[in-house]
């Protein structure tokens, strides 16, 4: 979403090249320079039609020049405009176009930044996962991922669901189970008929074979409860208490995240539903499946979704593979009228993408070849007094969110797992997530906004002459710097969410905090002079409100004090 002043000059250039160059179809595209000197806005259009008409870019760049200089609108928001080597042009904003934005923050308050409805809706899918054990924290970074993207994809105007799918289907449901039932029974984990590496470990389940023998009730939700039978002999029983139990712990602990989902959706039911035995004949029907050694094979090399060799789909036992039910589920979206869909999961369900595209352009009902799209998460080394931290007692063998989230608590966890790019693996530092300095980013962020929180409060202005203060008061070089920070929000907004970048917005916060800071060093806001004072006191609550907008965006909290 480009602001208005970006608007107007990429109006004024396209109004020059369409004179100058007629035959020239180009896409004007405007940056924030990288050396603040160079102004406030920069093009490097001159350049990219110098390409095209075999011509001088300082030419072309002193002739748009030339023409945007008696620009009557134009000149309404710029001071001046300049060409640098070897034909970029940079405009600095005037000072009025630049304090624009104060009243403008103050009049959408925390919708400042939101883009109006646009009559599309998504439903965007995070976790997901198997109740067999504790979330860990890749789950915790789907978690934060997603929720953020959900908040984003809300601001520019999409209607945005989020589901969460329980995979309560399979061996890994058979082997909890079995892994409970040893345990209620008495039994070591070396005595197993089934390897040791397929069962589960870990205290967690402990607790569930104790609470099965002593028939414990587990409330699911409002209208689900589930009570153990006790009968250690009865694996179905055990199994069904085990899921229960585990999905009331995962749903617990995404509580303590602060993430809530509007549906669940358990893969056992599209077994019971017939949804994937439905596909597997819409399959046969249209022609891509074929029978070899007593297995169903989908034809996945005919459908050009990159899977590099056919795959099964029901094995010689009558058994389903993994990603049918996952077609079943995605065309489940597709008829719900999901047509925008995108997942979040760990780089290891790379493969599965291919598949599940297969499957669904098996089915020929018109869904798009990259639907639906999807965000691959690297895991996260925990790093715990300069070692790493590999298992939890509870989990037995990784760190889960519930430890994450007691080590550091919730903002810090959010913070950490959504500032670098979900597709880079990084080391989350808890000594450095905990410390109360500039060099942790989420404390630095927050103690911004709590240090001109105070100064606000301690001047006990009434606000109603704050916002009748004059904003042309605000003209040091560390003011004008915040303002256009302040003015960047709902780009950085726009673009975090259509670029699939939550980190981006991350990292727009701390710079915006450093600004903040910056100028709370070199400013005293109270200031003897009243109408200095009311002016900065305005400036101040302005960015209060961009720094809680977008803390909210990254569902971390805006502390009053610290």
């Amino acid at each position: 979403m480009l602001s208005g002043h970006k608007k107007q000059i990429i109006s004024s250039i396209q109004y020059l090249i369409n004179k100058y160059f007629p035959e020239t179809k180009i896409e004007i595209l405007l940056e924030k320079p990288k050396i603040q000197t160079h102004g406030d806005i920069s093009t490097n259009i001159a350049m990219r039609i110098s390409k095209i008409a075999k011509t001088n870019p300082n030419n072309i760049a002193k002739l748009l020049v030339t023409n945007l200089l008696i620009d009557k609108d134009l000149s309404k928001i710029i001071d001046k405009i300049e060409i640098a080597e070897p034909g970029f042009i940079n405009f600095y904003l005037s000072q009025n176009a630049i304090l624009e934005v104060i009243p403008l923050i103050e009049k959408q308050k925390e919708l400042y930044g939101y883009s109006k409805n646009i009559n599309k809706k998504i439903l965007i899918e995070y976790v997901s996962a198997n109740p067999t054990g504790p979330l860990h924290v890749g789950h915790a970074r789907q978690a934060a991922i997603g929720d953020a993207i959900c908040k984003l994809y809300k601001a520019i105007g999409w209607t945005v669901f989020n589901e969460f799918y329980y995979n309560d289907a399979g061996n890994q449901i058979n082997n909890l189970a079995i892994s409970v039932q040893k345990i209620a029974k008495g039994s070591d984990f070396t005595e197993n008929n089934i390897d040791d590496n397929d069962l589960y470990k870990g205290n967690y389940i402990s607790d569930i074979a104790n609470d099965f023998i002593n028939k414990k009730s587990v409330q699911i939700d409002e209208s689900n409860c589930i009570t153990a039978s006790g009968d250690v002999n009865s694996l179905d029983d055990i199994k069904d208490f085990s899921v229960a139990y585990l999905r009331r712990e995962q749903d617990l602990d995404l509580r303590s995240f602060g993430t809530e989902f509007n549906s669940y959706y358990l893969e056992s039911s599209l077994y019971t539903s017939g949804k994937v035995s439905e596909i597997v004949k819409k399959i046969e029907n249209n022609g891509y499946s074929y029978e070899k050694d007593g297995a169903i094979w989908l034809r996945t090399t005919d459908l050009n979704t990159g899977d590099d060799k056919d795959r099964v789909m029901r094995k010689s036992t009558g058994e389903y593979t993994y990603f049918l039910p996952d077609v079943a589920y995605h065309k489940t979206k597709w008829d719900r009228g999901f047509h925008n869909a995108i997942n979040i999961q760990g780089s290891d369900h790379h493969g599965t993408i291919s598949r599940v595209r297969a499957g669904l352009q098996a089915l020929n009902i018109g869904i798009p070849k990259e639907y639906p799209n999807y965000i691959l998460h690297k895991m996260v080394k925990i790093v715990r007094d300069g070692e790493e931290v590999k298992v939890s007692k509870r989990s037995g063998n990784y760190v889960t969110m519930h430890d994450l989230v007691e080590w550091v608590g919730r903002d810090a966890a959010r913070y950490f797992l959504i500032q670098r790019r979900s597709d880079t693996e990084f080391i989350f530092d808890i000594d450095l997530a905990v410390s109360k300095s500039e060099d942790n980013p989420v404390f630095y962020i927050q103690y911004a906004y709590a240090r001109i929180n105070s100064v606000v409060n301690k001047a006990n202005m009434n606000y109603e002459d704050i916002y009748e203060a004059d904003t042309s008061l605000l003209n040091s070089t560390e003011e004008l710097n915040l303002i256009k920070r302040l003015s960047e929000f709902p780009e950085i907004i726009y673009q975090s969410a259509v670029d699939l970048s939550p980190h981006n917005l991350a990292f727009w916060l701390r710079n915006c905090a450093y600004d903040c800071h910056t100028w709370y060093n070199s400013k005293h806001i109270i200031s003897e002079q009243l109408d200095i004072k009311l002016s900065r006191l305005r400036l101040a609550k302005a960015a209060l409100q961009i720094l809680k907008n977008g803390l909210d965006m990254l569902g971390i909290s805006a502390p009053e004090k610290m």
